[in-house]
């Protein structure tokens, strides 16, 4: 019997409407919507249920919105009694896994992610950052260029590691510019700039790492009932102390998701279980290895499907 995983998508998964369905039919889901709303002070639920779309964008409002859904369709899910062996978060998404493991209290990690939103938000002044996504290019290949190019005084560096093919960077927004017009020499079939508020996951972000730092030492972080894998370097971690200070280094430094993902299955686990908005995780899972089970757990009704 191979081992499950639950994992928990991030930024870019947002769509209006999600989890509505999970706050209508299950109290426990409800409960947890309830309380975001509650610890944050004003209705994230309404803008997760109903947008609009452009303010649902917002990083600081994105991640509380994807925070809440994951954990309300765990609720759903949680009836059906199956147990992770593992779990883990793409970048926001570690929020997630470190609740689903019971590291973090849902209305500690709620406010959280809204401050490490605003964080991020105002770290790097607007239109100074950037970051693209590079397809086909191999991850050393890209990894010098972006060195070639940042010493050249365009700050550039590898911030999501995603799947073979499928690397973000981020950095200045001269740096970027420079990968995309430079791409193929890393090999890269196509570079596409990408919609986002800063260079997220990149040494710019540094500001928003220390301010995070202090945030965190404020919050009681428990030992983890499941090993969770962090993004940072895709290890599995079981002491809140570290998960702690993995969660400041994970602003700054690249998620490492193909490499989470193959030591998850070199782990034994033969079974994903995304939890939250879309179906993100599940492409680059398969990408990463076509032969393992992948179930999207993105609507209640999804919840009580897969348990059959």
């Amino acid at each position: 019997m191979g081992k499950i995983a639950f994992v928990f998508p991030g930024q870019g998964a947002q769509a209006v409407g999600m989890g509505y369905d999970a706050y209508e039919s299950h109290a426990a889901s409800r409960a947890i919507f309830d309380q975001a709303d509650e610890a944050l002070g004003f209705p994230i639920s309404k803008l997760a249920f109903e947008g609009p779309d452009e303010e649902l964008r917002q990083t600081a409002n994105t991640q509380p919105a994807l925070l809440a859904t994951s954990i309300a369709l765990l609720e759903t899910y949680k009836e059906q009694n199956i147990k992770p062996d593992f779990v883990a978060g793409h970048s926001l998404g570690e929020y997630s896994a470190l609740v689903a493991a019971g590291v973090l209290a849902f209305s500690d990690a709620i406010r959280l992610v809204r401050a490490r939103g605003q964080f991020m938000e105002q770290a790097v002044p607007s239109g100074q950052g950037a970051m693209a996504a590079v397809l086909g290019a191999e991850r050393e290949a890209l990894q010098a260029l972006c060195a070639d190019i940042t010493a050249n005084g365009t700050l550039v560096e590898l911030a999501n590691v995603n799947c073979p093919g499928q690397i973000v960077v981020s950095g200045s927004s001269e740096g970027v510019a420079a990968v995309v017009e430079r791409g193929k020499e890393a090999g890269a079939k196509r570079v596409i700039p990408l919609d986002v508020s800063g260079p997220f996951h990149s040494s710019l972000m540094q500001p928003a790492a220390d301010k995070l730092s202090a945030e965190l030492m404020k919050v009681e972080f428990h030992a983890a009932q499941v090993p969770v894998v962090a993004n940072v370097h895709a290890k599995s971690v079981t002491s809140g102390e570290e998960l702690r200070e993995l969660l400041v280094k994970q602003v700054v430094s690249p998620v490492q998701w193909e490499d989470t993902i193959k030591f998850l299955i070199s782990e034994g686990v033969d079974t994903f279980v995304e939890i939250g908005s879309g179906t993100v995780l599940a492409g680059l899972i398969k990408k990463i290895d076509k032969t393992v089970q992948v179930i999207s757990v993105n609507s209640a009704a999804s919840a009580m499907a897969v348990a059959q």
